[in-house]
C-alpha cells in the first residue's frame, strides 16, 4: 500500500539517486511524486530541493523526534521548521550513528 504524503512529511530521508546520494534531508512537503527537502545549510527551507519519491528512502524517525527535547513543534501540525531546526534535528540523527542503517 504507498504511502500518503502526510506519512512522508517531517521525516527524515537518505537521498539515494544524483551527486547527493547519501545525504540526509528532511522532508518538509509532498507534490505529486516529488519531496520537497531541506538540509537546512546548501537547501534552506525557503528554496527545498525537489526530489522523486523513488530516489529517496525514509528513515524511521522523524524530525520532531529529535526536536521533541528542544520544543513543542511538529512539522505534520503545520509547523514550518528553521533552517536551524532542520540542522539540529540532523545533526542529532547523525550523532545518534545511525547512518549506516
Amino acid at each position: 500500500m504507498p504511502m500518503s504524503e502526510f506519512d512522508y512529511k517531517g521525516c527524515l530521508a537518505f537521498s539515494l539517486a544524483g551527486h547527493d546520494k547519501g545525504k540526509v534531508y528532511v522532508i518538509l512537503d509532498v507534490e505529486g511524486d516529488r519531496a520537497l527537502l531541506s538540509d537546512g545549510k546548501l537547501k534552506p527551507v525557503t528554496n527545498p530541493k525537489s526530489k522523486k519519491l523513488k530516489h529517496i528512502q525514509l528513515v524511521k524517525k522523524t524530525y520532531d523526534f529529535y526536536l521533541k527535547q528542544f520544543d513543542n513543534s511538529d512539522i505534520e501540525a503545520g509547523h514550518t521548521p528553521t533552517d536551524e531546526e532542520v540542522a539540529r534535528a540532523i545533526k542529532l540523527f547523525r550523532r545518534e550513528g545511525k547512518e549506516e542503517d
